[in-house]
């Protein structure tokens, strides 16, 4: 790779990162993005730091974040850890060798993205500043989780207006997005132009794409009883990810684009890594191919 090629990689457990890494680590990828849903529980995050960098040494590949997926807004019922498992990943961060944690920001309970902002301003208001000190970016995923603007139980930034209302409450420069196009098409919402218009606060890129059933919209709506729109593997749905990555690179992004599989209808349970190892290779070739040096 030649210094400002994006990375290419894909998301593992944090908890199980030393058992699959070596399995799928042949097939190329050159990043990972750890995640835990909720909590972070009795995962040694010290031996595991230990174990993946000797990994990364032997394989050549890096971490590029650390994810805890919970709720940690209101610390009710399984997302009672998620507040401190975000501090605990953004105290252990530097020793993967990264300077991203990502998650979602929570919300209020069944209450409005507006009703969930000053308590979102207060929890994460500390978390940046205990992640400025260490030298920490926070990534807020775009997934809305089934929520509204009006209700949701889980995320407040799956929506550019909502973005301008979080970073206005928070103006760090190290809060920013962990971006992918797969959930705003999910809204409707045409992908490209956007990224042109956030990508300086993009810090991670999710690598998941969406097929949209546009005839399926026009006749039936997106409140019928068919499905309209799906989570797919880059390389299977819609987006030009060469418009994407051109996008990000001229923009000086320095990160990865880490596949978030396990969501595809087709490449999913037996053919799951079938998938994902062709979005590998579908995205290096996006990114221009292999690096090929120019005559001295």
């Amino acid at each position: 790779m030649s210094i400002g090629q994006i990375r290419i990689g894909t998301l593992v457990g944090g908890g199980d990162a030393a058992r699959v890494i070596p399995q799928i680590a042949p097939h190329g990828f050159e990043s990972y993005s750890l995640t835990f849903w909720q909590t972070t529980g009795s995962t040694d995050l010290k031996e595991t730091s230990k174990q993946v960098r000797e990994l990364a040494d032997k394989h050549g590949f890096v971490i590029s974040s650390l994810g805890i997926f919970g709720n940690p807004l209101t610390g009710e019922g399984d997302n009672a850890d998620s507040l401190a498992s975000w501090e605990r990943l953004i105290d252990h961060a530097p020793l993967f060798g990264t300077d991203i944690v990502s998650g979602f920001t929570g919300r209020l309970t069944g209450q409005s993205i507006d009703a969930s902002l000053p308590r979102y301003a207060e929890v994460f208001g500390e978390l940046s500043r205990r992640a400025a000190d260490k030298g920490v970016r926070i990534a807020f995923e775009n997934c809305d989780m089934g929520g509204t603007w009006e209700s949701g139980d889980w995320n407040i930034a799956h929506n550019p207006t909502a973005w301008e209302k979080m970073f206005n409450a928070i103006p760090s420069d190290n809060i920013g997005l962990q971006w992918e196009p797969c959930h705003q098409m999910v809204s409707l919402i045409d992908p490209i132009p956007q990224l042109r218009k956030w990508v300086d606060k993009v810090f991670h890129v999710h690598g998941k794409d969406a097929t949209i059933a546009w005839d399926v919209v026009r006749e039936y709506g997106i409140h019928g009883p068919k499905p309209f729109v799906w989570h797919r593997t880059p390389g299977f749905g819609d987006t030009n990810w060469s418009d994407i990555i051109t996008i990000l690179m001229q923009a000086g992004y320095q990160g990865t684009i880490d596949i978030e599989g396990w969501h595809d209808p087709v490449y999913r349970d037996e053919l799951e890594m079938t998938g994902q190892v062709h979005a590998l290779n579908y995205l290096k070739r996006c990114r221009g191919g292999t690096f090929v040096a120019n005559p001295v």
